[in-house]
């Protein structure tokens, strides 16, 4: 598998809910399993049944989390072109048919959030845009037809 790119900050994010979901969320877990056991007949016990169940999903997203973690590669401010569309580049563009001009940051996958002006490098304004320089123009295929942006600018 190829290696994930991803900022710092999104990498601690994530090294930082990993702890968390084995220290702290592990021992909530555990405990609302020793509760439920203590009800007694555990093949009639619905309590025990949710218990288990919440155990196995946390432990599948530690799971989840730690590959993501063991295979990041993390991209430092100092790295990060400004001569071409990369992982954390802030960018500007220009959407040609309306001249709305909007600015995002291209992020991992885990840390996307439209409100915030973080988009996902696999979303497809990030996946069109990356590699592209300051008038390039992209296509991104959308519901509404194919729209055409321009990179006005790239930012740290």
């Amino acid at each position: 598998m190829a290696l994930k790119k991803m900022s710092r900050e999104s990498y601690d994010k994530l090294v930082a809910e990993l702890d968390d979901l084995k220290i702290n969320k592990r021992k909530e877990v555990a405990e609302r399993l020793k509760v439920a056991r203590s009800y007694g007949d555990l093949s009639e016990n619905a309590e025990y049944d949710e218990a288990k169940n919440e155990q196995a999903i946390l432990e599948a997203h530690i799971s989840e989390l730690q590959y993501t973690i063991d295979n990041a590669e993390i991209v430092e401010d100092s790295n990060i072109s400004v001569d071409e569309v990369g992982m954390s580049s802030k960018i500007t563009i220009k959407r040609l048919d309306t001249g709305k001009i909007e600015t995002f940051t291209i992020v991992g996958t885990n840390h996307a959030n439209v409100r915030e002006g973080k988009i996902s490098d696999e979303s497809p304004i990030g996946k069109a845009a990356m590699k592209k320089k300051v008038g390039d123009i992209f296509l991104v295929d959308a519901p509404a037809g194919e729209l055409r942006f321009e990179i006005v600018e790239i930012s740290k």
